[in-house]
């Protein structure tokens, strides 16, 4: 349905831009002396808490509800939140951050390769040459001209790239069974207290002192930046794009995802006076231009175009 196709792509464009907001607003905090595993856990612990409601009203609903579905929640948990974070991060210790962040986003090129390998329908030349020029575009707006490689890094980057890829796979199924919100609030207590663990345990450094950081000529406290990262950034991220997927297929939403890049960096240009390079804006619209040619393809809604099966630990229909 055009009308349903369109609020998607809204919610879509709107998840990415609240998304956008947590690299500029973070990293003045994790250079205040905060450990990225206390910022995660705040963020996405809070993020969980706020879309909770979903989740309890779902239980209320239907009693057996984390009996047939507790290892969706925890596969969400683990690899759509704590996976995708963990290793692009890991990632960006051992290389530029552009060339870890350009490999995290080509999660649409290897959907769309999925999806060709599963369905065995080659994708339109619309999307092809979409995908081409959208990946053009991104490699212009990270800049990545000075990049050093690192083998490790680099499978770090694309491991949090296929976590991504599980991210859109796993909403996209998300329906009356399995309700976006409920997965989503589920998926990130579940992580924020996977994370909190590694840190309890030493397994990953924690640290989250009282600081004040500036953040577009304002000096906040941290505690009140990462809260709002928390409670409206990652919040609204995850309950707009979840509900967004299962309306444009997770292939076409993950190309939309892109424009996360770009309003990161109009942000990074607010917030902490990164001037973007010219190229950059070049890069900008042709990755807006990828974007577009991938959904003018006819089938740029129909989903997985293939039978969805059930989601881990989901009980299939005629069996619960």
């Amino acid at each position: 349905m055009p009308g349903a196709r369109t609020r998607g792509l809204v919610l879509g464009v709107i998840s990415a831009f609240a998304f956008s907001f947590s690299g500029p607003l973070v990293k003045p905090l994790l250079e205040a002396g905060w450990s990225l595993s206390a910022a995660l856990v705040v963020r996405i612990g809070l993020a969980g808490l706020v879309l909770s409601p979903a989740l309890i009203r779902t239980m209320r609903r239907e009693p057996g509800f984390l009996r047939r579905h507790w290892l969706s929640l925890l596969a969400f948990g683990l690899f759509p939140v704590v996976g995708c974070q963990l290793l692009y991060f890991s990632a960006m210790q051992r290389m530029p951050v552009a060339v870890a962040l350009l490999i995290q986003y080509l999660a649409p090129v290897f959907l769309v390769a999925f999806f060709w390998i599963r369905t065995r329908v080659a994708p339109s030349r619309t999307v092809m040459i979409g995908t081409v020029v959208a990946v053009v575009g991104l490699v212009l707006v990270v800049d990545i001209s000075s990049a050093r490689f690192d083998l490790l890094g680099t499978l770090f980057a694309l491991g949090a790239a296929v976590c991504a890829c599980v991210y859109f796979v796993m909403s996209e199924r998300a329906g009356a069974d399995l309700p976006p919100l409920a997965l989503a609030s589920g998926g990130l207590l579940t992580g924020a207290a996977v994370i909190a663990l590694l840190g309890v345990t030493g397994a990953l450094p924690f640290a989250a002192p009282q600081v004040t950081v500036v953040v577009g000529g304002l000096a906040l406290p941290g505690i009140v930046v990462i809260a709002f990262v928390g409670c409206v950034c990652t919040a609204l991220g995850y309950a707009l794009g979840i509900q967004a997927v299962p309306l444009i297929g997770s292939r076409l939403a993950s190309f939309v995802g892109l424009s996360e890049v770009l309003f990161a960096l109009l942000l990074a240009w607010v917030f902490l006076s990164e001037v973007p390079a010219p190229v950059q804006f070049v890069g900008g619209a042709l990755l807006l231009a990828g974007v577009i040619l991938v959904r003018l393809d006819p089938r740029a809604g129909a989903g997985v175009s293939a039978p969805v099966e059930p989601l881990p630990g989901e009980v299939g229909p005629g069996t619960r």
